[in-house]
């Protein structure tokens, strides 16, 4: 499958192999982290961003990809639609079917409350179902949620939110252990002790996982534990397409879409969460992405129309062991557990560069210097620049039958395409990969809206300018399952009596008027365009 070319510089790579097992690269300082960021990661392409002119967050940059779609303006014709036709009402209503959104469920239905789940795509079609290194809790008597706690800030910058942070790290030992109740099935010893390892950025083995399908797997019994819910309703194929508030301004439910037949269906719901996860399938920069089809951040857009603030929307993670050849699977995700189990990255010349466990923005900036300043990227037939991922170096530091074992879904993606991921190296480059950014929550999942919770990829705040490993699944089951929680218990509360209005459209239409905003951009998108025109 490689060209004569690439075979050469896999040479080089083997070759280099014996003396790199003996050495060990050391880690960046810290100015040079900083340098190489500002030079190079894509955050910092100031031509890539613009500041936002209409909103909570006017004034604030963000990728000009965003800004498009959060300017946008509805696609509901607010003064013709009939608010006094309520086609489905609820306790609390979900918007998304990935990890988030089913914690949500689960804990909304056991505190007691009515549940609608509306899915864009079918349940389970999220970035959940495509994590694949593992998730964090410091559950190990070497660890403590303290020491994740300093790990999640240092990785993100010292810019995180300290409340959300605590937060996640608090629960993280207890989602373990309800996700294992649940069904879970986590790697462990003979002796059934939870086999835990590094990730990059991280001070101690607390990445727990499942083989290299941890999300896949953790999403199979999130899914069939809410399907075994009766007072759990779930609708697919049917997105969200605007917010519904009521007089006393407070969210009062959503306008869902049938994807297939264009009807819209009124939500009334007492509380409300979004769960829609992330955005890169608006492909910033046209960065290739590891996300699902959905992922154009309709949730950011329609909390945004309402009102939300948003936190961190200049930031974007970029995983740096995004697939670069085959073209056929461009983008695709090289989970960072193989480098948490030895790999090494190498340059053409068969080089180490940079250690394997940077943080993520870190490592990704790092490859990109290695390209195209330096040169010593591997171009492929197609012009794409990768470097490379030097994986069998794991079987003979760890063993043979490690890679075979501890990597299958990789080694299957790989032999379908003639290459074989426990002989040969494979070449990566970054791909976006995670909404660092989002709607600004509470530790509760509650927004500047009345009666809006957000938990998941669509939150802003926990992660900083920059999330570790196996933080993001822990994320979606610990802000889920508090978003669950306390839209249940708010709707308990809530004193019915209130008009619903599109006023919150009236206001935004104005603004976007008085900002110059003429366009017919309409958001949210809910699926990417890749025809030929639309790309």
């Amino acid at each position: 499958m490689y060209t004569p070319e690439m075979r050469e510089s896999i040479a080089k790579v083997e070759a280099s192999r014996a003396r790199r097992m003996s050495e060990r690269h050391p880690s960046l300082a810290p100015d040079e982290r900083q340098d190489i960021l500002k030079k190079f990661h894509p955050d910092f392409i100031a031509d890539a961003f613009r500041a936002l002119r209409v909103g909570a967050n006017r004034g604030d940059k963000t990728p000009n990809e965003l800004a498009d779609v959060l300017e946008a303006r509805s696609p509901i014709d607010s003064p013709a639609f009939d608010l006094n036709r309520v086609d489905i009402e609820t306790d609390v209503l979900i918007i998304g079917g990935g990890g988030a959104g089913a914690c949500a469920a689960l804990l909304a239905q056991q505190a007691g409350a009515r549940v609608l789940l509306a899915t864009k795509l079918r349940f389970g079609d999220a970035n959940t179902m495509m994590a694949q290194g593992g998730i964090q809790a410091a559950d190990k008597e070497n660890d403590s949620p303290a020491q994740h706690y300093l790990d999640v800030i240092g990785g993100g910058g010292f810019a995180n939110d300290p409340d959300l942070v605590d937060a996640l790290v608090s629960d993280a030992p207890m989602v373990i252990a309800w996700l294992e109740s649940l069904g879970v099935m986590f790697e462990k010893t003979r002796d059934g002790e939870m086999v835990t390892i590094h990730g990059g950025g991280t001070s101690r083995k607390r990445m727990h996982f499942s083989r290299d399908y941890s999300g896949a797997e953790i999403m199979r019994v999130l899914r069939d534990e809410v399907r075994n819910r009766d007072s759990i309703r779930v609708i697919e194929f049917a997105p969200a397409i605007e917010l519904v508030l009521n007089s006393r301004g407070q969210c009062a439910g959503a306008i869902l879409q049938n994807i297939e037949t264009g009807e819209h269906l009124l939500a009334r719901a007492k509380t409300t969460i979004i769960a829609t996860g992330g955005s890169g399938r608006l492909h910033y920069q046209n960065f290739p992405t590891t996300n699902h089809y959905g992922a154009t951040a309709d949730g950011l857009v329609l909390a945004y129309r309402a009102g939300a603030k948003l936190a961190f929307i200049d930031t974007m993670q970029y995983h740096p062991t995004g697939a670069a050849y085959p073209e056929q699977i461009l983008g695709q995700l090289v989970t960072e557990k193989v480098r948490g189990l030895g790999a090494q990255v190498c340059n053409a010349d068969g080089e180490q560069f940079v250690y394997p466990l940077e943080t993520r923005d870190v490592e990704s900036a790092a490859f990109i210097r290695e390209c195209r300043e330096r040169g010593r990227g591997i171009k492929t037939p197609t012009g794409q620049f990768g470097v490379w991922l030097d994986a069998p170096l794991i079987d003979r530091l760890r063993g043979v039958g490690t890679i075979a074992k501890e990597l299958p879904a990789m080694v299957r993606q790989y032999k379908r395409f003639g290459i074989d991921l426990v002989k040969e190296p494979i070449l990566v480059y970054p791909t976006l990969h995670y909404q660092n950014g989002g709607v600004a929550i509470k530790p509760d999942g509650a927004t500047s809206v009345p009666n809006l919770f957000v938990a998941g990829e669509a939150s802003g705040g926990v992660h900083g300018r920059n999330r570790l490993m196996g933080n993001s699944l822990l994320d979606v089951c610990v802000f889920g399952r508090r978003a669950g929680i306390a839209a249940a218990e708010r709707a308990r509360e809530y004193q019915d009596g209130a008009a619903l209005t599109f006023d919150h459209l009236a206001r935004w239409e104005r603004a976007r008027a008085d900002a110059g905003l003429n366009d017919g951009i309409v958001a949210p998108i809910l699926l990417p365009d890749y025809t030929r025109h639309g790309r």
